[in-house]
């Protein structure tokens, strides 16, 4: 049973730097899409960066020079490095493990394709103030 437990989300000022990690409970991380979502209130989750099973990455346009997703496959922790943070960036933040069918895509294949996540943490909060 794959579970994801995220941590890391904090309140920091614009400009500041937060890390996000996410700890998965089985070693899926260099067979799978991997991912980061956010989810502002009142709004739909919408995808931040994608890692594939061969360390490729996709990033949001808003977020692409800023953040920086990478994966340990040893330890099998996925993490979201968050610099130049911005207001906008406010919202929960979510890791997300891709089907067992999505090995050997591409980051951008991942991302672009976020019906293929299907196991999700409980989030963690960031909060970005001006």
């Amino acid at each position: 049973h794959v579970q994801l437990v995220e941590s890391g989300g904090g309140s920091v000022q614009a400009g500041g730097s937060l890390s996000l990690s996410c700890v998965v409970s089985v070693a899926i991380l260099s067979k799978r899409c991997m991912g980061w979502f956010l989810q502002a209130p009142g709004k739909e989750r919408e995808g931040v960066a994608s890692i594939a099973s061969d360390g490729s990455t996709s990033y949001a346009d808003s977020v692409k020079g800023r953040f920086t997703i990478s994966k340990d496959n040893v330890k099998n922790t996925l993490r979201l490095q968050m610099n130049s943070l911005k207001p906008e960036d406010t919202a929960m933040y979510y890791c997300a493990a891709g089907g067992v069918w999505t090995s050997g895509y591409s980051g951008s294949w991942c991302y672009s394709n976020p019906g293929n996540f299907g196991t999700w943490g409980q989030g963690t909060q960031v909060t970005v103030s001006a």
